[in-house]
Parts: structure tokens; C-alpha cells; sequence
């Protein structure tokens, strides 16, 4: 495994990064599997070098976190750990259970904290933008986090670069607590986010993590061009109709399947290496459900694919809307 400061920041993570949506069971996600089930993964995880582990407060209820809090700490002592969660999408009833005021930041660091049995989280990112709050209540509110010991570095997710540019912007001009990083929407099949965030990111030094690096196992192939679904997240998982449902999607796939059979080597770990590979690109967040998925990571982690390889694979590539935003 190998290591890079995320970002501009001091912060020292592995190039995978470990998802944990999927621990701790949940109506909400039928496809998640229990605390027990995902100690395996974790301890796996950890004996092949990886350090950083992205959980949210929304997860499966709450689940998630508290399954992330108990199972890194079996197997890191918490200065090696580097942990991350988010806040902003509605966690409890009423008009202030969500969002990123400075009442509901201030509530969701410290509910985060409880479940995760923790005194600070490594990386407290803002799940999306919030246009009911102006950025300047928000970047305040975070920095008080960060002032009271709460989380030791900030993060952003899924937004439009402009409005990236003006959080940034807002908090160098108040002297506040800048985002060191951005988890954004990048895949092989969705690669909106070349155009300008990762430009903007790579011009201002913030680390980007990617969520959904597999496009939600579409490229494991967990359903194909003919409409079949092959496993219980992609019968459930909605957001992913949402998300890929361009006909084309499936000729990046395919492309993709052609360079790892010619590799001899899973699709994952062709798509996750392009990924790694890409400019500006700290540690994508890969969700594992199975051994098998998080061997298929570390092992992409260490493949080098050619131009010729690269070239393939994003040859099929058609523009799509910017999705993943809401």
C-alpha cells in the first residue's frame, strides 16, 4: 500500500480508502451487511496497509458509523486511524434534523461522535451544498468544529466547482478553516467532474476522493445492457438507475472487461487503477461487502495500466448531465 497527503495537508492517508455505507444493517439498504459480517473486511483491509475509512452520519440510520467506530479500533489504535464522516442529509424529524446551519452542524458533530465512540473525527465533510444557508454561517460553523478539537481537518462532497470556489473563497477571506478535501462523482462512466472540479482542485492543492469509484458495481458488472440484475444492490439500489442509465454506460464497461481479460485480471481492478491513475486522485472510496471486493482494491492499488490500456477504456466515453449532485 502506498501513502499520500491528502491535498495540500499534512494529513497522511492510504490510496485506498475504505467506504462503510455498507456495515451495519439497515432497511434502507438491503444490500448492507451486519457489524459481524464486515469484521473480516476490516481486518483485511488493515493488514494490507489501508488507514482511512469514510462513513457519514446518514448511513443506514446511524449503523454505519457505529460499526465503523467499533471495528477500526480492534484492529488501529487511533493515531494511525484516519477517519471520516459527513453531515448534512436529514438524520432526524423537523426543519433543522438536516442541512448545514450552524445549529445542525453543531448537533450532527456531536451525535457523529457518540456513535462512533470518539472525541474527534480526522475528516468532517459537508455531504452536499446547502442553498437555504448562506457559506459564511456554514465555513463558520465548521471551523468551530475544528477550534473545539471536534474534527482535525475539512471536506467537501458532490457540488458545482463555483460553488466549491466561493466556500474556499469565504473562508480564506474570514480567516476560517479551508476544505482540504473533495469527495466527488468520478468514475469511468461518469467523468463530468474532468471539466472543472478536479482542475480547480488540482489548481488549489485539495485531495479528491471519489465516491461510487465502481459506479455502484455497475463496472463489476453487477448488471448488464440487457437489463439483468445480478446482485441484491442492483435490484434495490435506486440511485443507480439515476445515476447510469445511458445506453453508452455499457460500452465503457465493456471496454473495460476487454483490458482486464487481456490483463487476466477482474474488471474492478482495471477500473480502479485507471481511477488511481488519474491526475489530482488521493484515495477513492471503495465500498466492500465481500472479501473478494476489497482484494480486487488492494490489488488495483498496485496495478500500472499503459497508455494504450487507458486509451481503450475511456475511447466510449459520451458526456453525460452532472449527476450526483442532490
Amino acid at each position: 500500500m502506498h501513502y499520500a497527503n491528502l491535498g495540500t495537508s499534512g494529513l497522511r492517508v492510504s490510496r485506498v480508502c475504505l467506504g462503510m455505507m455498507g456495515f451495519g444493517q439497515s432497511s434502507d439498504r438491503p444490500w448492507a451487511i451486519s457489524e459481524d459480517e464486515a469484521g473480516p473486511i476490516v481486518r483485511a483491509a488493515v493488514e494490507g496497509g489501508v488507514t482511512f475509512f469514510d462513513t457519514a452520519d446518514v448511513y443506514n440510520g446511524g449503523a454505519s458509523e457505529v460499526a465503523t467506530g467499533r471495528l477500526v479500533s480492534k484492529f488501529l489504535s487511533r493515531d494511525e486511524a484516519v477517519i471520516a464522516t459527513k453531515v448534512f442529509m436529514p438524520v432526524t424529524a423537523g426543519e433543522n434534523g438536516g442541512g448545514l446551519s450552524r445549529k445542525h452542524i453543531l448537533s450532527g458533530i456531536d451525535a457523529s461522535l457518540r456513535r462512533l465512540g470518539l472525541d474527534y473525527v480526522d475528516l468532517y465533510q459537508i455531504h452536499r451544498w446547502d442553498p437555504r444557508t448562506p457559506i459564511e454561517e456554514t465555513m463558520g460553523a465548521l471551523h468551530e468544529v475544528v477550534v473545539a478539537g471536534k474534527a482535525r481537518y475539512l471536506g467537501a462532497s458532490s457540488m458545482f466547482s463555483w460553488q466549491f470556489a466561493k466556500a474556499q473563497h469565504t473562508a480564506e477571506k474570514n480567516g476560517l478553516t479551508r476544505f482540504v478535501s473533495m469527495q466527488n462523482h468520478y468514475n469511468l462512466i461518469y467523468r463530468e467532474e474532468e471539466r472543472e472540479m478536479i482542475p480547480l482542485c488540482l489548481d488549489q492543492g485539495v485531495g479528491v476522493i471519489p465516491w461510487s469509484p465502481l459506479a455502484r458495481g455497475v463496472l463489476a458488472g453487477n448488471r448488464t445492457r440487457a437489463g439483468e440484475r445480478n446482485t441484491v444492490r442492483a435490484t434495490t439500489d435506486s440511485f443507480t438507475d439515476h445515476l447510469y442509465e445511458q445506453p453508452t454506460d455499457f460500452d465503457v464497461v465493456e471496454s473495460a472487461q476487454q483490458v482486464a481479460a487481456a490483463r487476466g485480471v477482474p474488471t474492478p481492478q482495471v477500473a480502479l487503477a485507471w481511477l488511481l491513475g488519474k491526475p489530482g486522485v488521493t484515495a477513492p472510496i471503495v465500498g466492500s461487502t465481500k472479501l473478494a471486493h476489497l482484494q480486487d482494491a488492494l490489488a488495483a492499488e498496485e496495478l500500472v495500466l499503459t497508455e494504450d490500456e487507458v486509451a481503450t477504456m475511456e475511447k466510449p466515453y459520451v458526456a453525460h448531465p452532472v449527476l450526483g449532485h442532490s
